[in-house]
């Protein structure tokens, strides 16, 4: 940090109090002799500025050894260079860690010869992690921060307590407390400028409205003021005439002054050399520049409050024009950040700005698909960014068109204005691919006429893998032969790029490669024929697939030409996803893994681990449905296979996992009576939300649960042995160390109590479809305890529950339950009664 000019005094004293406060009086000498010539203006108050940093430091250095980094920061005013002759000292104190208190005692050291000196301080303490609450702080505090300079110390600490905070959060909270406080401040003074007796700094058009003006444009467009108002030249004048006309207020009241009263007014026009006949005519000339200089300042203030952009992220704003970088060559420097402006106009509703686009259209040629995408955070971005909702399409085309798109997924641009010759395509292979999209966004609309389409997009958990591998199903077509392959060849080198997890790609490995199946199926095979159903169901696997492809197959064939997707065509799709959907809930009990071997099954066996032998893995499979290998990653299965060799009739093997945003328990363990319902029990007493879960029972009797849910009360994640807590209480549970009933039964209640009115319970049991089993499905208000209660009196009522599917949609609990009484399934009455004891508990009757 530059030293200023020593002060043109040099005193020999002892006693450093008085050395101390002979060079403010030199200072302020210094700054009243420049007053009364009249030139008490920026260049005299920046000088008095540094005549106090020069003491701010030397009393810093002699407050005695640090415990830790500490930083002093000037604020406001004296931020800006301009303290006034009697103005408040504004200061910041930033400690890097906690303030301790040999900390303290430093900061007694340091501001008690400051008051000593007679200078009102207005100082801030605090530490560097304060800094993520920034955006929550005092409005004056924000504003105030604005100006913030280093003065002395760690110059760091103030980056890094900024760069805690939310910025645009903090931006925006800045920005609406100061148009608050700009708008109190006029009403005070009648909204007018025209104040026969001014204050300088507080009226409708003084120095406040001119830091106003300057500070929404610091936060919001740094060229805001040259584009509009009365220009940077004039507010340059009028700021260096109010300033000297507040200097000499202050010079003359001898304290902080600001009103340019009668009385005074003659004294400061003659102070600041106007040449009239008379001491009026001085006044009016003086009193006519002011408002003059007001003027100036109150337009470019209306300028700024009219046109300042909204800030919306680090260096995004939105104006009347769409999305902005506020800062051109900065971002076309980081190329990481542009999604942001794409994903902005999506959320606002809004265009991207003609200067965004052309920034990224000249640099976008610079950078390879890695530099769109350095860390996790920016993938995952891309993947939030591609969740279908109003205005994906448009983004992506003009993504695509400015020439973002194909840089950063490079794939894509092999098809950019691909021709395929064939009698029913319509467009490009680049347009019908960004027209998949549109259709699939589409279905967002609350007023789409294909509202059970709508609904299945609604359910996927991860609908954006959906538009990934819509973006990848063509791909392939930039060659002319078996293009579904060559696709998933291609969409493989963006998984790695895009650091997805396992269970996605392999989503968007079979979307990519079987994205004809089901449009093959539909319409050109005989769908009322089961084992066309059958087959088609154990391609899909699981029902998550199934509504995938079946999206996937409506957007696709939609997007071929206006004319393609017929309301017939439209009819067959829907019904082969009903019967495939029936088929994979209620009839895969019946197709268990035996000696028939599939492609699954022989990868499974041979591709397992050393520590396993081909024996162990195939015993282990035998007997379980085949949706199992569906639900199950190999990593998972291998687990699952080493945990179950040599397992007791008593033990329980129980762990809980991280997945996401959600939780994870998977139990391993020899079947018995109320199981089920214990394991969901136990979860409910912890306040877990269960959304969706799998229980496989295979014929000797080994148990395998997944549970998904949420973790509402933050159990899990306040609490570092959460989890093992949650195990132990079931392993309690199981072996009937701990009354589970007693537990849950307060819960309950105040779930009970809270529930909104909802609608009733629908129970369904249907005996045909699965050879085996008898299967009860039930549609519910999701509740807490309700899997516990329902499971409770299915065992109660003596059935064992073998197979079981989860899923939660909203408000509404589907579950479906494959049951059999003494390894049969249920005679009617027996049917009835199960019915009837499920409504009763249900429906909360006694």
């Amino acid at each position: 940090m530059s030293q200023p000019d020593p002060a043109p005094f040099a005193p020999s004293l002892a006693d450093p109090r008085a050395v101390r406060r002979a060079r403010i009086e030199a200072a302020r000498a210094e700054l009243s002799a420049a007053t009364e010539r009249g030139a008490g203006g920026r260049q005299a108050l920046k000088q008095y500025s540094h005549r106090m940093d020069a003491m701010i430091q030397q009393l810093f250095a002699e407050a005695g050894p640090l415990a830790q980094p500490v930083g002093v920061f000037a604020l406001g005013g004296y931020g800006r260079r301009q303290l006034c002759l009697h103005s408040d000292i504004d200061l910041l104190m930033l400690f890097a860690g906690m303030i301790e208190p040999a900390d303290e005692r430093f900061l007694h050291a340091f501001l008690n010869p400051i008051w000593d000196l007679g200078l009102t301080i207005g100082h801030h303490v605090r530490e560097v992690h304060e800094g993520s609450k920034l955006a929550e702080d005092n409005p004056e505090f924000l504003l105030a921060l604005t100006d913030a300079r280093a003065v002395v110390g760690d110059a760091a600490l103030l980056d890094q307590f900024t760069a805690a905070a939310d910025e645009t959060r903090t931006h925006n909270r800045t920005l609406d407390a100061l148009k608050a406080l700009i708008a109190d401040r006029h009403a005070k003074y009648n909204d007018t400028l025209y104040q026969l007796e001014p204050d300088v700094k507080e009226s409708p058009g003084g120095l406040r409205d001119l830091f106003g003006s300057r500070t929404i444009a610091n936060l919001t467009d740094p060229v805001l003021l040259g584009q509009g108002g009365s220009g940077l030249r004039a507010l340059d004048d009028a700021e260096e005439f109010l300033l000297r006309v507040r200097s000499i207020l202050h010079w003359e009241a001898k304290r902080h002054y600001n009103q340019l009263t009668h009385e005074l007014q003659e004294m400061v026009a003659e102070r600041l050399g106007y040449d009239a006949d008379t001491p009026r005519k001085r006044v009016e000339r003086m009193m006519g520049d002011y408002f003059r200089h007001a003027r100036v300042i109150d337009r470019s203030l209306r300028w700024a409050l009219r046109a300042a952009p909204v800030p919306i992220g680090p260096n995004l704003v939105r104006s009347t024009d769409g999305i902005r970088f506020v800062d051109v060559d900065a971002a076309s420097e980081r190329p990481e950040t542009w999604l942001s402006a794409f994903q902005a106009a999506i959320d606002g509703g809004c265009a991207v700005g003609d200067e965004v686009l052309a920034c990224v259209q000249q640099n976008a040629g610079r950078y390879k698909a890695e530099d769109f995408f350095p860390t996790d955070a920016h993938c995952d971005a891309l993947l939030w960014f591609l969740k279908p909702r109003p205005g994906l399409y448009a983004r992506l085309s003009e993504m695509h068109d400015f020439g973002l798109l194909g840089q950063m997924l490079p794939e894509f641009q092999a098809i950019s204005s691909r021709v395929v010759r064939d009698f029913y395509h319509k467009y490009t292979v680049d347009e019908h691919t960004l027209l998949t999209i549109r259709n699939l966004e589409r279905l967002t609309d609350p007023a789409t006429p294909r509202e059970r389409f709508a609904r299945l997009l609604a359910e996927l958990d991860r609908p954006e893998l959906l538009v990934l591998s819509l973006l990848y199903h063509d791909v392939g077509k930039w060659k002319d032969e078996n293009h579904e392959a060559e696709s998933a060849r291609m969409a493989r080198n963006m998984y790695k790029r895009l650091r997805l997890d396992e269970p996605a790609r392999a989503a968007i490995e079979f979307l990519v490669t079987e994205h004809l199946k089901m449009s093959v199926a539909a319409f050109r095979r005989d769908t009322e024929d089961p084992e066309i159903v059958r087959q088609f169901a154990e391609l899909v696997g699981v029902e998550d697939r199934l509504k995938m492809l079946c999206l996937m197959t409506l957007a696709d064939v939609e997007a071929v030409s206006r004319e393609t997707l017929t309301p017939w065509k439209e009819e067959l799709l829907w019904r082969l996803f009903v019967d495939t959907y029936n088929h994979l809930t209620l009839s895969y009990g019946d197709e268990v893994i035996n000696g028939h071997r599939s492609t699954l099954i022989t990868e499974t066996i041979e591709q397992r681990p050393a520590d396993l032998t081909a024996q162990e893995v195939e015993l282990f499979l035998h007997g379980l449905p085949r949706r199992y290998l569906q639900l199950f990653s190999r990593d998972a299965v291998y687990k699952h296979v080493r945990l179950s060799k040599n397992l007791g009739d008593d033990d329980i093997k129980a762990w809980v996992e991280r997945k996401d945003d959600e939780w994870e328990l998977t139990v391993i363990t020899r079947d018995r009576p109320f199981l089920f319902s214990n394991i969901s029990g136990v979860l409910s007493s912890f306040g877990m939300d269960i959304l969706r879960g799998f229980a496989f029972t295979k014929p000797e009797g080994l148990i395998v649960d997944l549970f998904r849910f949420n973790d509402d009360e933050r159990f899990l994640a306040m609490n570092a042995d959460g989890d093992a807590r949650l195990v132990r209480l079931l392993e309690d549970v199981i072996r009937g160390r701990v009354d589970l009933a007693a537990r849950l039964k307060g819960r309950e209640e105040g779930a009970f109590r809270q529930r909104l009115p909802g609608f009733a319970p629908v129970v369904h049991c249907d005996a045909d479809s699965s050879r085996r089993y008898t299967i009860v499905e039930i549609v519910a208000e999701n509740a807490l305890g309700l899997l516990y209660r329902m499971s409770r009196t299915m065992s109660e009522f003596g059935v064992e529950v073998d197979l079981v599917l989860i899923s939660t949609e909203g408000r509404r609990a589907i579950d479906v339950f494959h049951l059999t009484k003494q390894g049969k399934k249920l005679s009617a009455e027996q049917q009835e009664q199960l019915t009837e004891n499920l409504l009763r508990v249900l429906e909360g009757r006694p």
